[in-house]
């Protein structure tokens, strides 16, 4: 068991260093999402049609333009909040892109009826008030402190579409065939949003081109691939909460590496979000 837990620390400490990463890249928010997606997607995709082939090539023509579709929800939710990083601090972006399941919870209710609980309905109340902090605190700042906030939200609300519909097609196929369809379609639109909008995918400095590798293998990869293998083993539960320490850990790597520590009204709001997150999906496990 202790391995378990080992790996799922290292996908929390590896997801941690994506907004560093991205910080340090000097270049467009498209292309850095299109770089993470499209490096990461040419690990996977080979992967997956040599250990999975056989299951891809089973899949209805349905269940494969579902995946596509959460793809592109995914390159939504990596255009957004890697733009956001341009407008607000690393402590803002990463708490308010971390209220996805918040979100996911909303959205389950009106789409699958799924009940809210009071605890529930408490956590998601916390979270609100500790958003509001944290968006009045950008306002103050400027209206570009303040649009970055709202563009790591609108990133977390885009990655729903991803988790919903993962949530239907992980039923029906492997983890390694949803993520390389997913990833795959991700990559392309990326690609092709950064060229249409006139960016330049070369030309960069050596520097950049490692933090965009970096930010490929190290947060998408291992961070990314750490968690899913940890749910094998360990309770969601779990592992939700466990992932509630990215914001944390990016906020230390920030103020250590970028020099940029959280202001008084981020460190308040974000732990008003993240204890209702905590809050909100905690279970009782009392029961075995």
């Amino acid at each position: 068991m202790n391995r378990q837990y080992f790996v799922l620390a290292i996908g929390v400490i590896s997801v941690s260093f994506a907004a560093v990463f991205i910080r340090l890249a000097d270049a467009p928010s498209l292309v850095i999402a299109a770089y993470r997606m499209g490096l990461a997607s040419l690990v996977i995709v080979p992967l997956a049609w040599w250990r999975s082939g056989n299951e891809l090539r089973r899949l209805s023509g349905r269940d494969i333009l579902l995946a596509l579709a959460s793809g592109a929800f995914l390159a939504l939710h990596f255009g957004l909040w890697i733009a956001s990083l341009s407008y607000t601090s690393v402590a803002t972006s990463v708490v308010m892109v971390t209220t996805t399941p918040i979100f996911v919870a909303v959205v389950s209710y009106f789409l699958f009826h799924e009940k809210l609980s009071r605890r529930t309905g408490v956590g998601i109340a916390i979270s609100i008030i500790g958003s509001v902090i944290i968006g009045y605190s950008n306002w103050k700042v400027g209206p570009g402190s303040l649009f970055g906030g709202i563009l790591a939200l609108l990133g977390a609300l885009a990655v729903v579409g991803y988790l919903i519909i993962g949530r239907r097609l992980m039923r029906l196929m492997g983890l390694l065939s949803y993520a390389s369809l997913s990833y795959g379609s991700a990559a392309a639109l990326l690609l092709l949003a950064a060229l249409v909008s006139g960016n330049r995918l070369f030309g960069y400095s050596n520097d950049t081109y490692l933090m965009l590798a970096l930010l490929a293998i190290v947060p998408q990869l291992i961070g990314h691939s750490s968690v899913n293998w940890a749910l094998r083993f360990i309770s969601a539960t779990l592992v939700t909460v466990a992932v509630l320490g990215e914001p944390v850990g990016a906020t230390i790597l920030a103020s250590v590496i970028l020099k940029e520590p959280p202001t008084l009204s981020e460190v308040g709001g974000g732990i008003l979000i993240l204890a209702g997150i905590f809050i909100a999906f905690r279970k009782n496990e009392t029961s075995k």
